[in-house]
């Protein structure tokens, strides 16, 4: 028996007293992620990316674990509730213009001293301090450097589009306006590269789009590294009491981990490993995370429906933002329909052997995003469930 039918054969058996639609966390799996994720690290720590996992019993799991330190959150009102539950270093990725919640984090000292948040533009001190309501608490701020590669005298950009600071002198400049404004802390960089961390270099079936890959990520992560290092020396020639440098992603952690100016390194995708992170060489993590839809048709030889299954991931629309169908093997989407919002038919030898109320198990294309659509998580170990904990959905809250 192979090991992904051994794994069915564990699953159903664990959750054969559960209806399905199910999702389920494999805890043995989930360790070992994050045991390799600490590893690839060498000693830096880890701040978890929030959006990656969106269940807070998993985020006290994994931060219990030596080598994981603080959170990246996505919204400041989910900063602001992990900031509550206890979570006590909070770095909130993007900027907001949430005012609501900037009132409170400038009128409450324990959320100002728990969460940092993002600039990368006066504009967003200037929304900050207009917010404050009266609120006089210091503001914990972290600067986001672009770290898109621009090829042909900038001609060609290969990155996301996120930070407009790019040169030392822009983030040097932008740290002097902070230390210039009273109600506000420079405390950290962040610079994420997605297009090393977050994009396969070993694409099935495509040997020369994988080789372009590789050279693009070998030359962005030289370009970075220096470019890193000299932005850390401005801004810490403006702010000597910065706290950290956050850089990298779950594709990226050993490279980033390696660069001398950076302090920690963040990750989320690599606990639950979705289907966008099979295709790396320099890593191999253990699919933790999968959700089960039920057989309820048979429309003819080969064929089964399970109820629902559409549910695609975020970024550009493509056939690698949709789940697949994982356990048994042998199952594939049929090409007219695909993976349907209440149905989705399944083609393969192995739907004859499927029977009325089977499970079939999918993957998700991307981590946390599998939350949004259950409301709790059935945590195994080995053939048993352990555990069932709620998602942020499961605690009524949809924060994007």
């Amino acid at each position: 028996m192979s090991d992904r039918a051994a794994d069915r054969v564990r699953y159903d058996r664990a959750t054969a007293h559960l209806d399905a639609p199910v999702a389920i966390v494999d805890l043995e799996a989930f360790d070992a992620n994050a045991a390799d994720l600490v590893r690839r690290a060498g000693g830096k720590p880890i701040r978890v990316a929030s959006k990656s996992v969106r269940c807070r019993a998993l985020l006290e799991r994994v931060l219990g674990r030596e080598g994981f330190a603080g959170i990246m959150s996505f919204t400041m009102a989910e900063s602001l509730w992990l900031a509550r539950a206890g979570f006590d270093d909070v770095l909130l990725a993007y900027p907001s213009a949430d005012r609501a919640a900037f009132a409170e984090l400038a009128g409450d000292p324990k959320l100002a001293g728990a969460v940092t948040v993002m600039v990368d533009d006066v504009a967003q001190l200037d929304l900050i301090d207009a917010s404050r309501g009266g609120g006089s608490e210091i503001v914990r701020v972290c600067l986001e450097l672009d770290t898109a590669l621009r090829l042909l005298g900038g001609r060609v950009r290969i990155g996301a589009l996120r930070s407009p600071l790019r040169e030392p002198a822009q983030l040097a400049e932008l740290a002097r306006e902070v230390a210039r404004r009273p109600g506000f802390r420079l405390v950290g960089i962040m610079a994420y590269e997605g297009h090393v961390a977050g994009v396969g270099d070993s694409v099935t079936g495509r040997p020369f789009r994988s080789r372009a890959i590789r050279l693009m990520q070998a030359a962005a992560r030289r370009e970075l590294a220096a470019r890193r290092a000299e932005v850390v020396r401005a801004v810490r020639a403006v702010a000597p009491e910065l706290e950290f440098v956050n850089g990298g992603g779950t594709g990226s952690v050993q490279h980033t981990a390696a660069e001398d100016s950076v302090t920690e390194i963040a990750a989320g995708s690599g606990l639950f490993v979705p289907r966008l992170f099979d295709n790396y060489t320099s890593f191999r993590g253990r699919p933790a995370a999968l959700f089960a839809q039920p057989v309820v048709r048979r429309p003819g030889v080969g064929i089964v429906t399970v109820l629902g299954g559409g549910y695609p991931a975020s970024g550009a629309a493509g056939a690698d933002r949709l789940p697949v169908p994982y356990l048994p093997e042998g199952l594939r989407y049929d090409p007219q329909e695909g993976p349907g919002e209440v149905q989705t038919p399944l083609i393969g030898s192995v739907a004859d052997d499927l029977l009325l109320g089977d499970k079939v198990w999918f993957r998700h294309a991307k981590a946390g995003e599998l939350c949004e659509r259950f409301d709790s998580l059935q945590l195994i170990e080995g053939d048993r469930v352990v555990g069932t904990v709620p998602t942020y959905r499961g605690e009524g809250k949809t924060f994007l």
